[in-house]
């Protein structure tokens, strides 16, 4: 597989678009916003330069990756001809059954479906397509250029060729592919989710405050960030929607989300997409100064 489609160019699709294009392979970037994708390319250049900064790469390098990405604002012309699509748009069932509808149609029998979804069915997914055995999940993590980690998330139909080729796939991108299972959540955000949810909790309670909260886990667990602010990094509103996916699923009241995260999201109040959270980021150098830390 040399050529790849990467749907979405948001914060995930444009960092997945830069590893698979540092690593050697061609990009088709799709999104239906143009400056959504304008956005996108500055943002894989200013990360490039950062890497560039830290002797991690050469500006060579940076010019070959930005070289290997073209960018769409169509899914029919960006993914036709692709040996493997994968789907970052935002995290709604609806809205990825009607691409992979879409996909099923203009892609060619061989290429492989990917979507990078953090808890929606795989298994679901690929039944809106004509070829469940070649739909698996890669779950890359935030930010992609930087964590190793990927998710690799069979279907009840995914094909063992189809695996191998994904699992291989992301080992070529310098990346640690684990495969686990199609359930509620997998196994990151089965984990993470209920740990950020009971943070909350604990301050809606009133056992402690947001730095006192996070501080706590930070220094007694080793922590590179606490779970609030890990929350507002996430978006409070996919750690909202990532709770519901896993209470629907499993219909355990252990999944139902904090009434304060509730709140917080129907107030707009989603972290650092909107400058507050349980932190207050209106100050964007102060919350890029954060988010740097991490990359």
């Amino acid at each position: 597989m040399q050529n790849i489609a990467v749907i979405g160019a948001g914060t995930m699709g444009n960092g997945i678009a830069h590893v698979f294009a540092q690593n050697g392979f061609k990009v088709h970037l799709i999104d239906i916003s143009q400056t959504s994708l304008d956005k996108a390319i500055a943002t894989i250049g200013n990360n490039l330069d950062r890497m560039l900064a830290k002797d991690k790469i050469t500006a060579q390098i940076k010019s070959e990756t930005l070289a290997k990405i073209t960018t769409f604002t169509s899914i029919a012309e960006g993914a036709k001809g692709m040996d493997l699509v994968v789907e970052a748009a935002t995290e709604n069932q609806n809205l990825k059954l009607d691409i992979f509808k879409q996909l099923d149609a203009i892609c060619n029998a061989k290429t492989i479906l990917a979507t990078n979804t953090s808890s929606i069915s795989i298994t679901q997914i690929a039944a809106a397509t004509e070829r469940p055995e070649k739909v698996i999940g890669m779950h890359f993590m935030n930010p992609v250029p930087v964590m190793q980690l990927v998710e690799i998330i069979r279907g009840y139909n995914t094909s063992d060729e189809t695996t191998k080729s994904v699992m291989s796939l992301s080992k070529k991108l310098g990346k640690t592919p684990t495969e686990v299972n199609d359930y509620p959540g997998f196994v990151a955000n089965r984990i993470l989710m209920p740990m950020i949810n009971e943070a909350i909790e604990t301050l809606y309670n009133n056992v402690a405050g947001v730095n006192e909260i996070d501080t706590v886990m930070k220094l007694g667990m080793a922590h590179p960030m606490g779970p609030l602010q890990l929350a507002d990094f996430i978006g409070l509103d996919v750690c909202f929607s990532i709770l519901n996916v896993m209470y629907n699923g499993f219909k355990n009241p252990k999944y139902a989300p904090c009434p304060l995260l509730v709140n917080m999201v129907m107030a707009g109040k989603l972290g650092v997409k909107s400058g507050e959270g349980f932190y207050d980021y209106s100050d964007s150098k102060k919350a890029e100064k954060v988010a740097a830390q991490f990359r």
